[in-house]
């Protein structure tokens, strides 16, 4: 076969071999559902938020009676003297008394101001807020992965062009020693191309290297067995629709950070509802029924026995306490001043993100289109660069730099892409809305 169709071969995609073994394939929703049924910290966020169902409840917010059982047995044996009213003088050694009460006792309390149902909103709220949390958790991890999943469909492309090169530089040498072996070129020339295989050679590991660590650190976010191997889909597709509009109107209504400065607000708000029902009584009532049995070995009663309902009533109300009333009321207005303040600017903050990354995502846009075309140019100068070495009529340095030409053509298209890529995967994120 002859150098020139060789070439033609290699640079068609000859450097998809690369990665033709049995491999597993990994797609992209895979590694999302992998990631969210095992991630660790996804695990924890969903636990924290069954907590926080769990605590929305009527008793958690103190809005349900509460119901004893009590027993209490006390017993003594005391050497006692008495002198009793009439004179009489009794004595008694080693003397038994015991005293045993039990029974089922309930206190409600049926008024505090309101503070029980601010409680049980609050309860509410903290469920909303894990929710938002959750969500937020849920998008930063499935973002590493999208991010991390897309960098190694990258470094894929760059084995792959970084495999050509190899194969370029080892067809150099052997056309090189060819030529020296006939006359038609020196010595110089085939030490030259053996120099730059060698530095392709190089390059070649370093990227392995960096690719089989970004493989692990997949699996690590992923929570699996760190070794196991894979490979991921050979193209990066960007999403070219994203509009600004959109997505900072999607910011403020899905984003949970956001979200969570709301909640965090209506949470001081309640609050504060809690502060101010101190200014009202709290009323509550009791009843219970209880069975008492006493023994005693000196006394004019020597046993008794009762049983019965008791039932009440009791209120309390704050008179003065120092002024604390009225100083924690205005430290709750602060608390919910603040918490305006810390939507303002977590909005602000956002919006400005949205903006910036934006313009970068439109920046990477354009770049893909320009680097597409410059592996084009660079591709068909190889190939009359190719053609005219092999008859002897350039010089080894304006080979190499074809060569170089088109391999970093190739990896700054990969690259465009790639930073396209994380840019969409940004914005989405910010918008809340990252395809789980």
């Amino acid at each position: 076969m002859g150098i020139h169709l060789r070439f033609y071969i290699l640079l068609c995609g000859l450097g998809v071999g690369f990665f033709g073994t049995a491999q597993e394939l990994l797609t992209v929703d895979e590694a999302v559902k992998i990631a969210l049924e095992n991630n660790y910290q996804v695990k924890m966020a969903r636990n924290d938020l069954k907590m926080d169902e769990l605590s929305v409840s009527p008793g958690q917010a103190g809005m349900l009676p509460k119901v004893d059982a009590n027993v209490a047995d006390n017993n003594s044996r005391q050497n006692l003297s008495q002198v009793r009213s009439d004179g009489t003088e009794v004595e008694l050694d080693n003397a038994k008394n015991r005293n045993l009460n039990y029974g089922v006792a309930l206190e409600w309390t049926i008024f505090d101001g309101f503070r029980m149902f601010a409680n049980h909103e609050q309860l509410k709220e903290n469920q909303k807020l894990g929710e938002a949390e959750l969500k937020q958790v849920v998008l930063n991890k499935v973002g590493e992965v999208l991010v991390t999943y897309y960098d190694l469909v990258q470094q894929q492309q760059q084995l792959s062009a970084l495999d050509s090169t190899l194969i370029i530089s080892e067809q150099r040498v052997e056309l090189a020693q060819n030529r020296f072996t006939i006359g038609k070129a020196s010595k110089l020339e085939v030490l030259n191309a053996q120099v730059d295989l060698n530095t392709d050679q190089t390059q070649m590991q370093r990227q392995q290297e960096l690719y089989k660590n970004t493989k692990i650190l997949l699996n690590e976010q992923l929570a699996r067995d760190l070794k196991m191997d894979f490979v991921v889909a050979p193209e990066i597709f960007v999403d070219q629709a994203l509009i600004l509009e959109e997505l900072e109107n999607k910011v403020a209504v899905e984003n949970p950070q956001l979200q969570a400065e709301i909640i965090n607000k209506r949470i001081s708000e309640l609050q504060l509802k809690q502060i101010k029902a101190s200014r009202y009584p709290s009323v509550f009532v009791s009843t219970g029924y209880n069975f008492g049995h006493t023994e005693s070995s000196l006394g004019f009663t020597t046993s008794s026995d009762s049983r019965g309902f008791n039932y009440g009533f009791g209120a309390t109300l704050n008179l003065f306490d120092g002024f604390n009333q009225n100083r924690n009321e205005k430290l709750g207005k602060m608390a919910v001043e603040n918490a305006e303040i810390a939507i303002a600017q977590q909005k602000q903050s956002l919006i400005a993100m949205v903006g910036t990354t934006y313009q970068t995502y439109l920046t990477n846009i354009s770049l893909i289109e320009l680097e597409e075309k410059n592996e084009t140019i660079a591709k068909e100068n190889l190939d009359i660069t190719v053609e005219k070495y092999r008859i002897g009529i350039i010089p080894t340095i304006e080979f190499r730099t074809a060569q170089l030409n088109y391999i970093n053509a190739r990896v700054r298209h990969s690259n465009a892409k790639f930073q396209a890529k994380v840019s969409e995967i940004i914005l989405k994120q910010l918008a809340g809305n990252l395809d789980l």
